[in-house]
């Protein structure tokens, strides 16, 4: 697995306010930014990667990148992880997307190799072999909207801020924005959205299509991630490659027409009929038991 030399994996066991313990990884640099929290018990499957960088609103600077970066590869390469949830870590925002005053002191190249970063960042966590659920309680602007919809699935409080806001600033979403977006919410919408840098809620954001659910925000500030968490419950007993698989066949039939998307599941399913989980599912209906799925 490659990460960058300053990368360290620590582990530490932790009891948050619910009870549930977890495993608590650290992508640390100069601080733990990123945190991947892999839960236990009857949770055991979900991971929760967790942004921590609260001077700086979450915003995505150099370091930032790299430590997310490092963070998706211990994800990807992880098979115990069944669901990843992606959060903040830091109350009332998800993540503020570029860090403006880093970029200030850019060049013109170097602006233009960070964005190109970023966005092999977010199309890492796009490509992510398990199902990833954005839950957004806060604000998730400009290429924090963009790592949002880099996930399969997006929970959004409310209240919180949306928006893909660069025509604002002169500039445009680098971090697949602008491919992302039409496909999820189609082009009228997308172009509307991204000429005017609307800013909008959570309620607007399952309107338009972009959140699949939209709780009201509690006082805790973490409505969003319980009802991801509701979510992630929902989908882990299912069996770990056929969620793999059908993430691989919706994702690609997407890109093509419909008679070769139909080409693609056909591939897909040919390589669930092998797997042991397939003859445990059958066993398990046949005897009425609840499966037991290793992702063989």
């Amino acid at each position: 697995m490659l990460v960058s030399p300053a990368t360290k994996q620590l582990v530490q066991l932790c009891r948050p306010a619910s009870g549930v313990l977890l495993q608590r990884w650290f992508a640390q640099q100069a601080s733990d930014s990123v945190v991947i929290n892999r839960l236990q018990d009857k949770h055991n499957g979900i991971a929760v990667l967790g942004m921590n960088r609260p001077e700086a609103k979450n915003a995505f600077g150099k370091a930032f990148v790299q430590q997310f970066t490092d963070a998706v590869k211990i994800v990807k390469h992880d098979q115990s992880i069944r669901i990843l949830i992606v959060r903040s870590l830091v109350p009332g925002v998800f993540c503020a997307g570029a860090d403006l005053k880093e970029r200030a002191t850019m060049t013109d190249r170097e602006v233009v190799e960070f964005v190109n970063r970023l966005r092999k960042l977010t199309t890492a966590v796009e490509k992510l072999p398990m199902p990833t659920i954005a839950a957004v309680d806060g604000a998730a602007l400009g290429g924090g909207l963009e790592l949002a919809l880099g996930c399969d699935l997006r929970v959004v409080a409310s209240n919180a801020k949306l928006g893909l806001v660069e025509s604002r600033l002169a500039i445009i979403p680098g971090a697949g924005g602008t491919q992302r977006l039409p496909r999820i919410v189609g082009g009228p919408l997308a172009k509307e959205l991204l000429f005017t840098g609307r800013i909008f809620d959570g309620k607007k954001a399952r309107e338009y299509g972009i959140a699949n659910h939209a709780p009201e925000q509690n006082d805790a500030k973490d409505a969003a991630f319980l009802r991801a968490m509701q979510l992630a419950e929902e989908i882990l007993p299912s069996g770990p490659i056929a969620l793999n698989l059908i993430k691989t066949a919706v994702d690609a039939g997407l890109q093509t027409s419909i008679d070769q998307g139909y080409k693609i599941e056909e591939q897909c399913y040919a390589h669930v009929v092998p797997t042991r989980d397939r003859i445990e599912g059958l066993l398990a209906f046949k005897e009425k038991r609840a499966p037991r799925f290793t992702g063989e």
